[in-house]
């Protein structure tokens, strides 16, 4: 095993859902099982879509471990990698920092950027660079309300432990997914536009996923949407969903009228201004057809 970059774009030729696989061709194939049961960290590169765009961050945004790797039925010589357990970075990684290269094998000799290396889709990684990108990526201090002064959800174990170990911690997991979901809509819910909080200044709108844990789905921000606790109810037991443009969906099985009040009346999503932060419709296709009461 061995950790590694993998480079993704929303404007990838290849079909990729980064947070349930990564599609490549032949020439990564070595580099790719060599990852198998570990983890890697995504890199978007500059060039995003077209040979003259230059709108990437050049940046690490997140990690995942490679669960498996199998065949493309459908294109000769290319595979997938099948990813579980991605965290996106609170901040991106930039690639280098003040001269500093946060992959040593992207520095040539002569001070400059190795570009046969970077031009790599695929990167082996030494695992104390891999660790040192996600501690910069991922947030391990407690927000105010965690802290033991406040009135607080669970507070997650916020230790000095290897990141790989910290990483693996549902408590820690949970937290990240709640932080970055409530962060990507304002604290603000979807369905009902409430924003509100508490007197320990912490959030009332939850994180709720689109595709539960339970059913294999990821702590993506794409796979969350925040809602009050009433908007989660009616969300987890089917009575709501949304289409793919974000329309607000209503069961026609037991909704009190007194809920259907609270939702706005345009009957659509509040959603976040990043658009690659919005409900991805591969979730939002599997809460319909496996979660609502239509």
């Amino acid at each position: 095993m061995t950790n590694a970059i993998f480079t993704a774009s929303e404007s990838s030729i290849y079909d990729d859902l980064i947070e349930e696989r990564y599609h490549f061709p032949r020439t990564y194939l070595r580099q790719v099982e060599a990852a198998v049961g570990d983890w890697i960290i995504y890199y978007e590169p500059r060039r995003t879509t077209g040979p003259n765009s230059a709108t990437g961050r050049q940046a690490y945004f997140a990690i995942a471990t490679v669960a498996a790797v199998v065949p493309d039925q459908a294109r000769v010589g290319h595979f997938y990698a099948l990813m579980r357990d991605y965290i996106a970075f609170d901040t991106p990684v930039p690639f280098r920092d003040s001269g500093i290269y946060r992959e040593s094998r992207l520095l040539r000799a002569d001070g400059g950027t190795n570009k046969g290396a970077f031009g790599r889709a695929v990167r082996e990684l030494p695992r104390p660079e891999f660790e040192a990108i996600a501690r910069l990526g991922i947030s391990l201090k407690a927000e105010p309300w965690e802290r033991k002064s406040a009135v607080a959800e669970e507070v997650p174990e916020y230790v000095t432990r290897p990141i790989i170990e910290t990483i693996s911690k549902r408590k820690v997991r949970d937290a990240a997914f709640k932080r970055q979901v409530r962060r990507a809509y304002a604290n603000t819910c979807a369905v009902t536009g409430l924003r509100l909080l508490n007197g320990g200044g912490r959030p009332e709108v939850q994180a709720a996923h689109i595709r539960p844990v339970e059913a294999d789905g990821p702590d993506a921000v794409r796979n969350g949407i925040a809602l009050t606790g009433t908007a989660h109810w009616l969300f987890d037991r089917g009575l709501m969903t949304f289409s793919d443009d974000y329309k607000i969906i209503l069961s026609p099985h037991g909704v009190p009228n007194d809920l259907d009040k609270l939702i706005r009346p345009e009957r659509e999503l509040i959603l976040p201004t990043q658009g690659e932060q919005r409900p991805h419709p591969t979730y939002l296709r599997w809460h319909r057809e496996n979660c609502f009461k239509a």
